[in-house]
């Protein structure tokens, strides 16, 4: 997947939009941050998720942390294969690693993310 094209989110989720179905995953700086990881809670298919709320969480041996939904809409599909394996979140968070597809309820949502070079100076910014 092109980095270029995807959306970025303050909490790390990366972004990608097909017409109303969104791609989410989270970003390499967020896996970097929470290293080992062992396991992942995914949303139901056809359960609602709501932009800003937690939609998820993935568990590291460092730390637990909660999986936000960047745009409000109803689950389509999960990867479901990253419950027995959370690698490729690691290995390749922007392709094999994503998440979750949601169709969107709200495209105006979009609006509030980053693009690439915007979410690049962030995380310098909070790696200081």
């Amino acid at each position: 997947m092109d980095q270029g094209n995807l959306k970025f989110t303050k909490t790390h989720e990366w972004v990608n939009v097909e017409g109303d179905i969104v791609t989410v995953g989270i970003t390499d700086f967020a896996v970097n941050q929470l290293t080992d990881l062992v396991y992942i809670e995914l949303p139901a298919i056809g359960s609602t998720c709501e932009a800003g709320k937690v939609f998820g969480e993935v568990e590291s041996v460092k730390a637990v942390s909660d999986l936000y939904s960047p745009v409000s809409g109803e689950i389509t599909e999960v990867n479901s294969a990253l419950v027995d394996d959370q690698s490729p979140l690691s290995d390749d968070p922007f392709g094999n690693g994503w998440i979750t597809k949601v169709k969107m309820s709200n495209s105006s949502e979009l609006d509030q993310f980053m693009n690439a070079d915007e979410y690049r100076k962030f995380c310098e910014s909070e790696a200081h």
